[in-house]
């Protein structure tokens, strides 16, 4: 069935399935799978050891070398790998040679292998051993002509196997070779004189012609030292700036390096921040003690209060302060990556990526800003055949259709301009409005006339956008309409099927200058009444199955709609680390880190985020690494579908003799026992599955049914099958391409068939009794499903890595205002309580996995933190009542309690000083994070905090709504915009009574006295303390200010009020008695 690029829709459940027609052509293409390695000397396959795992010759850089040249090489050769030039170690079963190193658990047989002693020289042994290898049966026309020979040594290393006839070994060597082994078979020869030659295992080969010293031996040594000097070639960076001119780099030399490094904190700044964290915990171990010690007997209901509030404090700081502890950077190396996996001349060899976008409301996410982001994508620097962009519409919004369908219409002109001119960066939008030397480093004499018809282009691709828009703005009774004059499926948001539109992709949609480009489809998945669709977290999953289905790429790359690629080489960076031979197995996910335009220049509400960018997340990255923020993240395929990382194998433990022998029998008692219980338990556990056995026999016996070894095969695959249906859906196509680790399709599929199949696996009832968003793909329960699917992939004994190229990966835009602001933070902190009130809370989910310790308390504070609000909101009441009352929550102050307050404030100090120092972090950015720590844990944490309880405990779900007021124009306007929520109500009240408390404490202050000053002072530092950190929130209420700073309105008003209360509290005029009458010694009478 062709398709003819028509949209798809359909129900799996309703057994629906309609074309409607488009214009553009869909082609699904399959993906070549990854055969097994070949030695580069022979062109054999590779073994496997008894292990059942590939031969590795060098442990270094696992060179593909099968083991008879391996033998070959370190007997006659120069005894070192080919590729690194690094000495082979004996392995276990191989002879030793000289210069051998004495290595324990290797055994030490002097003798082994030595096939002098027995007669044969190990030329024929060696020469045999290149061209033989174990395959199953011979013609029986070849065993009867074979030259029989007296003394035919077994390649069994040193184990006769009864299976093999004796005229069926690798080698038959002629007695003239002489010798007599215990381990030999015995044959007639007929003329002893005639001497025949070693016969390989292939009897098409002979090996006269194979052999050593023939021609045809030494065409295939010329052969592979023409591929070794191909390897060696040189390698120019053309047009590459962090490459001077002669900066040339042998392939091979660099090519087998790893492609990324760690690169950890200088000494001389992490070793005093580690120092400082300890002296910090001494100085509050010592707070604590006076402040418990020491209470205030006159205000005792505060000074409680305020003591649990900070014993809060400090354990929230340990939460948040040592995972810090192993901060690193990264570098990554994309010019070792290209020659590993692109060489000239042949495909490339990278891995490829299925890119998702994910998309509700067009009204509220304008399909502008999602088509740029599509655009950015279709235009990264990969191979166009690696690369597919799925845009999941989960509104089913005709308007982001059709967008999609002019994006791709404007992508074969702006995909060719992109790659051909090595613009930065790739989004129109951005490259066009940036005011930049758009003609540096460029040299092509059609740059800016080419430039400027772009620019006509887009501008015009910009109005035909704005039309759909304004279009879409009433919506028709009878709903929307396509072309073809069928009914729009999604007419109804609740209830409509499934649809797929494949866009680009295929061999008749190309680029303007007719080349290929990457794949793009729409994905509307079916909705249906009665039914959770989990909102963004089910929509990845389904992209997840309709991709694995359709490309099934062994990585994924997702990103919101509103985050665009700033760097074209960003997959190529996450590449780096996920096809590291070394260490990208263990690998589940990189994280880049968010950056933001369209922010004013002194960020009053830290939208960057820079603080928890550059510092808490380089912090994780030296532990178990980053957690997942929700955008901007390269996934493994097999992480998201629940799969434990590859495990490590041990190295068995090795004991020193150096010990009496009487202490390990005292110290090792214990593991003996153990290992004795183990070992018994196992034997029981055996004896139990032959008993099962046998029993099960003698009911297939009593039945009269006779099982064999071909139907029990049988049934183990059909129930492994019922398994992986239980878990990943009944899509049969779908579990099969979840089988496969490197990703790829089967090469028999139908496109009818993946068509059927990628609708039935976006239905709304697919879902249903498996494990989608229980153990697989993005986990539901919070609406912040991305700290939880990170949660449970580290759980697993996955890793993360945090990747900051110089070149920020993506950039995104932000709310600037308050009430945008606050309300982004409140669904944050609202899906933490979820996740702290569910099954998942990582205080007591996840023991027994890999997760390390030091990485669970950084998911124990990301889902404790909006606890904080309860004693802050408390902590920061409590100045002003300290100043209304004119009591406090600290005794009289002798000196070693003043030494004691200004040791913690210093090291408070210190440590953000040195923070910012190794995290490269300005003060602004800090200061500002630490005021909106402040008005975000007073307002939008201690709303979602009562939310969450709430839903989960009750099952009301309440909402707080926005409502906009005023607006201004000009740059930044939206950071002006005021809004009136709810969210304001508590930081307002916080600071009219702490700004009335000082004002209270100076007036009686200086009613009172001289006396009364001191105590003031403690009191008037903890309110301004809030007062400052809530200076921002209350720059937002007032808005812009042309004429006047804020600055001096609000002191202003500080001040009138304070003189105000003055004049009412000391009158000149009147006597604070009344009035004194006194005899003025005159007779006025």
């Amino acid at each position: 069935m062709n398709t003819g690029g028509r949209l798809v829709a359909g129900s799996h459940n309703r057994n629906e399935f309609v074309l409607i027609n488009a214009d553009e052509s869909a082609r699904i293409r399959s993906v070549q799978e990854l055969s097994g390695q070949i030695c580069q000397i022979c062109r054999d396959e590779v073994e496997l050891t008894v292990d059942g795992e590939p031969f590795v010759a060098c442990n270094e850089c696992a060179f593909p070398v099968c083991r008879p040249c391996y033998e070959y090489e370190r007997r006659e050769g120069n005894q070192a790998c080919p590729q690194c030039k690094t000495r082979y170690k004996r392995i276990k079963g191989s002879p030793r040679v000289e210069n051998d190193e004495e290595e324990d658990g290797i055994d030490d047989l002097d003798n082994e292998f030595e096939y002098e002693n027995n007669g044969i020289g190990f030329d024929q042994v060696s020469e045999g051993m290149s061209v033989s290898r174990r395959h199953s049966g011979f013609p029986q026309s070849d065993l009867d002509s074979a030259p029989p020979g007296s003394q035919i040594p077994l390649l069994t290393y040193g184990d006769e196997d009864v299976e093999i006839s004796s005229d069926r070994h690798a080698l038959i060597v002629p007695p003239s070779l002489g010798g007599h082994s215990n381990k030999s078979h015995q044959a007639s020869l007929s003329d002893p004189t005639i001497a025949a030659h070693p016969r390989p295992m292939v009897p098409q080969k002979d090996l006269a012609v194979y052999g050593y010293g023939s021609v045809a031996w030494k065409d295939r040594m010329e052969d592979w030292k023409r591929k070794q000097n191909e390897k060696l070639q040189v390698v120019k960076h053309e047009g590459d700036p962090d490459f001077e001119d002669g900066d040339d780099i042998p392939m091979m030399d660099e090519g087998r390096q790893p492609l990324s490094r760690k690169i950890p904190i200088k000494s001389s700044k992490i070793n005093p921040y580690r120092m400082l964290i300890v002296l910090r915990l001494v100085i509050l171990g010592l707070f604590f003690h006076y402040r418990i010690l020491h209470p205030v007997k006159d205000a005792y209901a505060l000074w409680l209060i305020s003591v649990i509030c900070e014993i809060w404090f400090a354990v929230s700081w340990v939460l948040d302060q040592f995972p810090k502890w192993y901060p690193i950077e990264r570098e990554t190396y994309l010019d070792r990556l290209s020659l590993r996996y692109e060489k000239e001349g042949k495909p490339s060899e990278l891995s490829a990526v299925d890119v998702f976008v994910s998309t509700v409301d067009p009204l509220k996410e304008p399909p502008l800003i999602t088509a740029n982001t599509v655009l950015s994508i279709l235009a990264v620097d990969y191979p166009v055949d690696r690369v597919a962009c799925y845009v999941s519409d989960d509104g089913a919004a005709m308007l982001t259709f059709e967008a999609l369908s002019e994006t791709a219409e404007f992508a074969r002109k702006w995909v060719p301009f992109c790659k051909k001119y090595c613009i930065e960066p790739r989004a129109p939008e951005w490259y066009f409005c940036h005011k930049m030397d758009y003609l540096k480093n460029k040299v092509h004499p059609a740059f800016v006339r080419e430039r400027r018809a772009m620019k006509r282009d887009y501008e015009e691709f910009k109005v035909k956008i704005n039309a759909l828009v304004a279009t879409a703005q009433k919506v028709p009774e009878e709903g929307w309409t396509m072309q073809d004059g069928t009914p729009w499926p999604g007419n109804s948001v609740r209830d409509h099927p499934g649809m797929i539109q494949v866009f680009l992709g295929s061999d008749g949609v190309r680029d303007v200058e007719n080349n290929e480009l990457p794949r793009l489809v729409y994905v509307s998945r079916e909705k249906r009444p009665g039914f959770d669709h989990h909102k963004k977290a089910g929509a990845m999953n389904s992209l997840i199955r309709v991709s694995g289905v359709l490309s099934n790429a062994p990585y994924l790359l997702n990103v919101d709609c509103d985050h665009y690629i700033n760097n074209s080489k960003a997959l190529r960076e996450a590449m780096c680390f996920m096809m590291d031979p070394q260490s990208g197995k263990k690998i589940c996910y990189v994280q880049f880190p968010q950056r933001f335009d369209g922010i004013d220049r002194h960020d009053r509400y830290s939208n960057r985020n820079v603080v928890f960018f550059d510092i808490n997340m380089k912090g994780l990255d030296g532990l178990q690494g980053p957690i997942y923020v929700g955008t901007g993240c390269v996934f493994r395929r097999q992480a998201l579908y629940g799969f434990d990382a590859p495990k490590k194998k041990k190295a068995p433990g090795k004991t020193c003799n150096c010990w009496p022998k009487w202490c390990f029998m005292c110290c090792g008692s214990r593991k003996n026992r153990q290992a004795k219980k183990a070992a018994a338990a196992d034997k029981k556990k055996k004896n139990n599955r032959e008993a099962s056995k046998q029993i099960h026999a003698l009911e297939n016996i009593e039945e009269g049914r006779v099982v064999t070894k071909g139907s029990n095969v049988e049934q183990s695959t059909e129930a492994m099958q019922l398994k992986l249906e239980k878990k990943f859906g009944q899509s049969p196509v779908f579990v099969a391409s979840a089988r496969m680790e490197n990703g790829g399709m089967a090469r028999n599929a139908s496109p009818a068939c993946l068509l059927k199949e990628a609708i039935q696996v976006i239905s709304c009832g697919y879902e249903d009794k498996t494990e989608w968003g229980k153990e697989i793909g993005w986990i539901y329960g919070s609406v912040t499903e991305d700290i939880l699917t990170g949660f449970k992939m580290h759980s697993h004994g996955w890793r993360s890595v945090y990747c900051t190229p110089k070149l920020a990966a993506f950039k995104g835009s932000a709310p600037i205002n308050l009430s945008d602001r606050l309300h982004q933070v409140l669904r944050w902190a609202l899906g933490s309580v979820e996740i702290f009130l569910s099954r998942h809370c990582p205080i007591w989910y996840g023991y027994g996995g890999g997760l390390k310790w030091l990485e669970r308390l950084s998911y124990i504070n990301s889902v404790v933190y909006p606890w904080t609000s309860l004693p802050l909101i408390v902590y920061c009441s409590l100045p002003a009542i300290c100043l209304l009352t004119g009591k406090f929550i600290v005794p009289e102050i002798s000196n070693y309690a003043s030494i004691l307050f200004m040791a913690l404030f210093s090291s408070i100090a210190v440590t953000g000083i040195l923070e910012m120092q190794w995290g490269k972090v300005g003060i602004d950015d800090w200061w500002r994070n630490e005021q909106f720590w402040v008005i975000g844990g007073v307002s939008a944490h201690l709303f979602a905090l009562f939310q969450g309880l709430l839903k989960v405990l009750a099952g009301v779900d309440t909402n707080f709504t926005v409502t906009s007021k005023a607006a201004d124009d000009g740059e930044f306007s939206d950071l002006y915009l005021f809004k009136w929520t709810s969210l304001l109500i508590p930081p307002m009240t916080l600071l009219i009574i702490n700004m009335i408390g000082i004002i209270v404490g100076i007036s009686d202050a200086i009613s009172n006295g001289y006396d009364s000053w001191g105590p003031l002072f403690g009191r008037l530092f903890f309110a301004l303390w809030v007062v400052i950190h809530l200076y921002p929130f209350l720059k937002g209420l007032l808005g812009k200010q042309d004429r006047m700073p804020t600055i001096i309105v609000v002191w202003s008003i500080l001040l009138a009020s304070i003189l105000t209360l003055l004049w009412v509290r000391v009158n000149p005029f009147v006597a604070k008695g009344g009035p004194v009458l006194e005899i003025c010694g005159l007779d006025c009478l």
